[in-house]
């Protein structure tokens, strides 16, 4: 059942096969995982809006409908409204982020100061876009996905993906404070 269709692997999840449920999970768990990472900096709020999403795809199931747009676009968007959700409610009720010492003393990723400062860099970049441009760049740099799919993913024509697109990068390069810095980290490569 591992290399099953979506559609099998929802249909047999929407009759109550749980085996279905677990691999839909592992099919995208990874990537939603990632996806939110770039949008939210606390590791643990991550893992809370991941946990959302895929409870939010459990619960809905019943009612999901195939459309002829990609599954992972309807956990794209279930995500997108997470992280929104997440901000908002922060606005709303400002708290003070934990340090990492505060955690258990294990970082959850093995990364440098520099690399941290760079990502946090970027992170404060991509806020300053409009949620349409960050679900662009991060499904087109991060995912790798292609104007196509992001196309399908958020129900946008490619043209205007590849446009929006083009915006975002131009925004972000300033943001950044160089075009081509802009664009390398976005790609994860720090190479100049």
């Amino acid at each position: 059942m591992v290399d099953q269709p979506d559609q099998f692997l929802i249909e047999r999840a929407q009759q109550g096969d749980d085996n279905a449920v677990a691999l839909l999970y592992r099919r995208y768990v990874s990537a939603i995982t990632r996806y939110i990472a770039y949008r939210v900096s606390d590791n643990a709020v991550v893992e809370d809006l991941t946990a959302e999403v895929f409870l939010r795809m459990v619960e809905s199931l019943p009612g999901y409908r195939f459309t002829g747009a990609p599954f992972e676009a309807w956990l794209y968007r279930i995500a997108a409204a997470r992280v929104s959700d997440h901000y908002r409610a922060r606005q709303r009720h400002p708290q003070e982020a934990l340090t990492e010492a505060l955690h258990d003393g294990h970082k959850p990723l093995e990364i440098t100061l520099q690399d941290q400062q760079e990502l946090d860099e970027l992170r404060a970049a991509l806020h300053e876009l409009s949620e349409e441009q960050q679900t662009i760049l991060l499904l087109r740099f991060v995912e790798r996905k292609s104007h196509g799919e992001v196309a399908l993913i958020i129900d946008k024509s490619v043209r205007a993906v590849a446009t929006i697109q083009h915006r975002a990068l131009k925004r972000l390069a300033e943001l950044l404070g160089t075009a081509k810095k802009g664009r390398y980290y976005i790609r994860g490569d720090r190479h100049e």
